[in-house]
C-alpha cells in the first residue's frame, strides 16, 4: 500500500489518466473527420478509459481533510467563528493560556508544513526546462506540416469537383456529337 500513497504512483496515475484522455480525443478526432484507422483509435481510446475506470475503481480515494475539526463552526453557514484571541466569548478580557497554547501549537505545525512545501516549490523553481523548448518546436513543426498536408487535401478535392465537372461537360459534348453524327448518317442514307 506504500506505493500507491507515493508521490510516484500519484504522477504515473495522473500521467495514465491523462494519456488515456488524450487517446481518447484524438480516436473522436479520427471519427469525426473520417479519417481512415478512426475505428481503431476510437476502440483504443474507449478501452483505454475503460481501464483508466477501472484502476480509479479499484484504487483507494485520497484521504480527507477535516478542517471543520480544526475551526470548529466552518460546517455551518450562519456560524460566528470567534477569533483566535476571543477565547470561549468575545467579551473575555483575559486570554485562557491553554486555549492560545494549542491553537498556537496547530498553527506551528501548520507553518512547519507550510515551510516544507515552500521547499518543494523552491526545488521545483530548480528544474532545467531547456528541452521543452525543443520539443514545441518539434511540435509546431509537425502541426505546420500537417496544416500543410490539410491544404493540399483541400487543393486536390477542389481539383477533383473541377475534373468531375469537366467530364460531365465533355461527355454532354460527345452525346450532342454524337446526335449530330447521327443525323448527318441518317441524311446520307436517304439520299441513296
Amino acid at each position: 500500500m506504500s506505493f500507491i500513497k507515493s508521490k510516484g504512483f500519484k504522477y504515473l496515475k495522473n500521467f495514465i489518466i491523462g494519456v488515456g484522455a488524450a487517446v481518447v480525443m484524438v480516436g473522436a478526432l479520427f471519427k469525426i473527420m473520417s479519417w481512415e484507422g478512426a475505428d481503431y483509435m476510437l476502440i483504443a481510446g474507449l478501452c483505454t478509459e475503460a481501464f483508466l475506470f477501472l484502476l480509479l475503481g479499484i484504487l483507494p480515494p485520497e484521504k480527507d481533510y477535516y478542517w471543520e475539526k480544526l475551526y470548529p463552526g466552518l460546517e455551518s453557514y450562519q456560524s460566528q467563528i470567534a477569533p483566535l484571541t476571543a477565547g470561549e466569548s468575545a467579551a473575555r478580557k483575559e486570554l485562557d493560556a491553554e486555549v492560545v497554547e494549542g491553537k498556537l501549537g496547530g498553527m506551528l505545525d501548520e507553518l512547519q508544513s507550510m515551510s516544507k512545501s515552500l521547499g518543494s516549490l523552491k526545488a521545483l523553481q530548480e528544474v532545467d526546462f531547456s528541452e521543452t523548448s525543443e520539443q514545441f518546436k518539434t511540435m509546431n513543426s509537425f502541426y505546420s506540416r500537417m496544416n500543410d498536408a490539410m491544404q493540399t487535401l483541400t487543393d486536390t478535392v477542389e481539383d477533383t469537383a473541377m475534373y468531375k465537372e469537366n467530364m460531365s461537360s465533355l461527355n454532354r459534348n460527345l452525346n450532342s456529337l454524337n446526335s449530330v453524327y447521327g443525323n448527318v448518317l441518317n441524311a446520307f442514307s436517304v439520299k441513296e
